[in-house]
């Protein structure tokens, strides 16, 4: 389902602070959106509201894995607007290091952000959107780590392959029941955005068990995202033409076709898969 018409309409954007969420938030409201920016940092989510002087930019601040914040959230947005007609379920975080090195608080911050961020953005959202009828359509982000795996990525990978496919049984199901609301994922190759150093975030409760492996890979990922890292008002773009297409599969970098063939391929081949730059 494309949603081709932006103007007039209403869209709720997760990890709206920076990076890639601010950038579609800027956007979608330079296309005339009310648009409901959400953020786990106060500061930064205000600034992304300040950045405009219209109004159209509401902020909010939301821990995404809480399912009850954002149930409380959509009770909030839905007191303004009757309904909503875009759903980006955007905020994300990185954790890295050898898998068998990773703790449960670990594992359980970046699946909490990363996966259930999504299911509780459309758990709150979704129902009143298809009993109000309304067309609509939900960005989930994922990324090609949600594809093809590298090492020291463990985290992050795992909750990126399980965003793919929770998007994707989004589709069906929403299909399957003839709803006027489409699903499109989006899976960024590397881009400038402040992921590297996500944990400034995590929970007190959630503490980081740290280890030569972690400071290595996200070291690494500073350096790549900053130095070769696409502008994420370029990722804005894409997104906003993928919802008026009603286009499925947003990938950032024109090479996904030749990773993903030969991801297929060493599948086939009974292989494991072989890595790739992503930049």
């Amino acid at each position: 389902m494309a949603l081709d018409d932006l103007t007039g309409r209403t869209a709720v954007v997760t990890g709206a602070g920076s990076g890639i969420g601010r950038a579609l938030a800027l956007r979608l409201a330079r296309e005339g959106m009310a648009v409901h920016a959400v953020d786990i940092e106060p500061p930064a989510v205000d600034q992304t509201a300040e950045q405009v002087d219209d109004g159209s930019i509401t902020p909010h601040v939301t821990d995404v894995a809480d399912p009850d914040a954002v149930h409380d959230l959509a009770t909030e947005v839905f007191a303004t607007h009757d309904t909503i007609h875009l759903l980006c379920n955007n905020a994300g975080v990185f954790q890295g290091g050898l898998a068998w090195e990773r703790s449960a608080a670990d594992w359980a911050w970046t699946l909490g952000v990363n996966l259930y961020g999504l299911i509780n953005g459309v758990q709150a959202f979704l129902p009143r959107m298809l009993e109000i009828g309304e067309p609509g359509h939900v960005v989930n982000t994922a990324s090609m780590a949600g594809h093809i795996c590298a090492p020291y990525a463990g985290p992050y990978q795992v909750s990126k392959f399980a965003a793919y496919g929770y998007s994707e049984s989004l589709g069906h199901d929403l299909a399957a029941v003839g709803a006027d609301i489409g699903v499109s994922v989006l899976c960024p190759s590397l881009v400038a955005t402040g992921i590297g150093t996500s944990g400034r975030n995590r929970p007190p409760s959630m503490p980081a068990s740290g280890g030569d492996d972690v400071d290595f890979v996200e070291q690494v990922l500073v350096q790549t995202t900053t130095e070769l890292g696409l502008d994420p008002a370029v990722v804005a773009d894409q997104v906003i033409a993928a919802v008026q297409a009603g286009a499925f599969f947003i990938p950032t970098n024109d090479d996904y076709r030749v990773w993903l063939e030969g991801h297929a391929e060493d599948l086939v081949a009974r292989r494991l898969p072989r890595m790739v730059d992503y930049s």
